[in-house]
């Protein structure tokens, strides 16, 4: 079972206003909107898709990990490793 099971309609609620966003964005280009204004809005999907990550990556963290640290061994060592290099791709986007 995923980590953000749980969540699923929470998740996929707030996917759904994220495509909304960028669905505007692309809409503000299209009708000439001024570049500061799109801008903005660029700035505020980032932030959400960033938010989002961030509740995606604790959920896998308070399941999936910890789950695989309880058991130990192999797993456990693929489980952390697989987290840490999520967080370093989050942390260089």
């Amino acid at each position: 079972m995923a980590g953000y099971s749980g969540s699923k309609q929470d998740h996929a609620m707030r996917l759904r206003r994220i495509e909304g966003q960028i669905r505007g964005l692309q809409r503000m280009v299209e009708d000439d909107k001024y570049c500061i204004d799109i801008l903005t809005q660029v700035s505020a999907a980032t932030s959400a898709l960033r938010s989002f990550s961030l509740s995606l990556l604790e959920g896998h963290l308070a399941h999936c990990v910890a789950e695989a640290t309880l058991k130990g061994g192999p797993e456990a060592e693929a489980k952390v490793k697989e987290a840490s290099d999520a967080i370093a791709r989050l942390v260089r986007s």
